[in-house]
């Protein structure tokens, strides 16, 4: 896990405390965490596994301070802005659509004997911020069914891909309502 010292626990707090909820996938794949990790820390990873992913450009890619953008099928673009890297366990990245407020994004390895567990936490920003009791039925009921199915096609695409070698096809396990 990321190294725990009081001034990284400060950090991550701020990171989410103005967030109500997340939401999160995780699964085994049939790989080692140095395999995975290669895969997910290198340049425009998400175009090898990503189903909704179109294009992945790098504007500048150096471990915490990598700065990627994703355009989508649809044609949206979003940006990552990564804050936090700790190599072979995961990173921390914000990303928005350009104009609209950040998500904060957690994604972990965790070595499982011969395999790994790949886990991915968004805190987004969409009806997840201000008054829980207002936003607790619409955040349930929308953001994290649609949010959570796009998570399972993300994470069962990278699984796809480091054990079977080849990139995964477009929409994959079906179209996406917010990005295909």
């Amino acid at each position: 896990t990321f190294e725990k010292s009081n001034e990284n626990i400060t950090l991550y707090m701020n990171k989410i405390k103005n967030f109500n909820w997340s939401v999160s996938y995780n699964s085994t794949i049939k790989s080692d965490v140095n395999s995975v990790w290669k895969i997910i820390s290198s340049k425009s990873n998400l175009e090898l596994f990503h189903p909704f992913c179109k294009k992945n450009k790098v504007i500048k890619w150096s471990k915490a301070n990598s700065i990627d953008q994703i355009e989508y099928l649809n044609g949206s673009i979003f940006q990552r802005e990564f804050s936090q890297w700790e190599e072979k366990v995961g990173y921390d990245l914000f990303i928005h659509q350009i104009g609209k407020p950040n998500s904060f994004v957690e994604w972990r390895l965790k070595k499982n004997e011969q395999n790994c567990e790949i886990e991915i936490t968004v805190f987004p920003y969409l009806l997840n911020k201000g008054n829980k009791i207002i936003f607790w039925l619409p955040f349930h009921l929308v953001v994290k069914p649609i949010l959570s199915n796009y998570l399972a096609s993300v994470v069962n695409g990278l699984k796809m891909y480091a054990e079977e070698g080849s990139p995964i096809p477009k929409n994959h396990f079906g179209k996406h309502i917010w990005f295909s």
